[in-house]
């Protein structure tokens, strides 16, 4: 059986509701609602974005055998361990859990979801709002504790024990962090830790990310911080839509997985119009059959929501083929690669099929 994707998941306009008592009043409402729906032009979007559209099974098997290993794994304090620690694995893993739809209250998976956060929000540098282990994980952490404000009634996060900080407060002392080291740095950028005086685009594009997301969930994010890397981003993008790593001019080298942050942070940050978003995205659709060799999990993480949100078509088809591979390639414990890191990229290279994270919204 396939599962539908409902549309308040994802932003999708609620469908209005029939009036009248009359058999013929409530005929006329239905067939007046088919015409708007079907004969419409005003908007260009395939249906299935606004209401939601049937989840493939092989899509749903991965998934489920994928977040049954990592509920295995995680430890009682709340994270993942095995080669990647940090607040932002732990970020990932809760991220995969959210959005497959599963209440995060009192599914399955809550559980799961309160000890994530309460792991993330503990290793919090309570002082300077440092998410560890790198800029990378802050930005990872952030996006997550983005996506989980608003939707985990945190009367329950804490389970009878002593609050650290609320998610709310977490995310405040984050964005500062964001925005201290990036008042540092004299490309508007962000690098591996909060003092770096350099940037990369790579590590931008993961704080830029959680930075908008938390904007997203009605955070008060300054402005100067979002321009200020998106900046950096613009400087950084080629004309031919490839995008250096480090050193803000355009270009240099052809990165599948650099130019679809470009794309991704360009769209959440609604500057679809820009010609670096154009470049970036014809670059992406171009190469649909692009096999990474390294990072694939990274690449494969970036290019599903990047493809979503600038060409849906394009999404579609190489999200088929993604499910494919993925369902070849799923170990029979239901992890992928070494361990939680891969598992839960993985997943979310699948979750816009679900469309129930806030940052998935078109």
């Amino acid at each position: 059986m396939m599962k539908t994707a409902p549309a308040a998941a994802h932003g999708g306009d609620a469908q209005p509701c029939l009036h009248g008592s009359s058999a013929f009043g409530i005929l006329i409402s239905s067939f007046l609602l088919c015409c708007v729906l079907f004969t419409s032009n005003v908007s260009a979007q395939d249906p299935s974005l606004r209401f939601g559209s049937a989840i493939p099974q092989e899509v749903d098997t991965v998934y489920e055998r994928g977040l049954a290993w990592l509920a295995s794994k995680q430890s009682d304090a709340g994270g993942w361990q095995g080669g990647h620690d940090g607040a932002g694995i732990d970020g990932i893993c809760l991220m995969a859990f959210l959005a497959s739809g599963e209440d995060p209250n009192f599914g399955r998976y809550a559980p799961n979801i309160r000890r994530a956060l309460r792991a993330i929000i503990r290793s919090q540098d309570a002082s300077s709002g440092y998410l560890p282990n790198s800029m990378y994980h802050h930005g990872f952490a952030m996006l997550s504790l983005s996506e989980a404000y608003g939707a985990v009634d945190e009367s329950l996060l804490w389970e009878g024990g002593k609050p650290v900080r609320t998610i709310g407060q977490a995310l405040d002392l984050a964005i500062r962090c964001a925005g201290t080291a990036q008042k540092a740095n004299r490309w508007g950028g962000w690098r591996y830790m909060p003092n770096s005086t350099d940037a990369d685009t790579s590590v931008t594009g993961a704080v830029l990310m959680g930075l908008l997301a938390a904007r997203n969930a009605g955070m008060a994010v300054p402005d100067e911080i979002i321009d200020n890397a998106l900046t950096y981003m613009k400087r950084s993008t080629g004309k031919d839509g490839s995008v250096a790593y480090a050193g803000g001019f355009g270009g240099f080298g052809e990165s599948m997985n650099r130019s679809a942050i470009a794309t991704l942070v360009a769209a959440v940050s609604k500057h679809k119009d820009s010609e670096e978003f154009k470049a970036t995205l014809q670059h992406i659709t171009e190469r649909l059959e692009h096999n990474e060799g390294s990072y694939k999990e990274y690449f494969r993480y970036y290019m599903a929501q990047a493809l979503f949100q600038g060409d849906y078509a394009s999404w579609q088809k190489w999200n088929a083929a993604t499910a494919r591979v993925l369902g070849e390639t799923q170990a029979a414990d239901g992890s992928f690669g070494s361990g939680a890191y891969e598992t839960g990229m993985s997943l979310l290279a699948l979750a816009l099929n679900y469309r129930f994270l806030p940052i998935y919204e078109r």
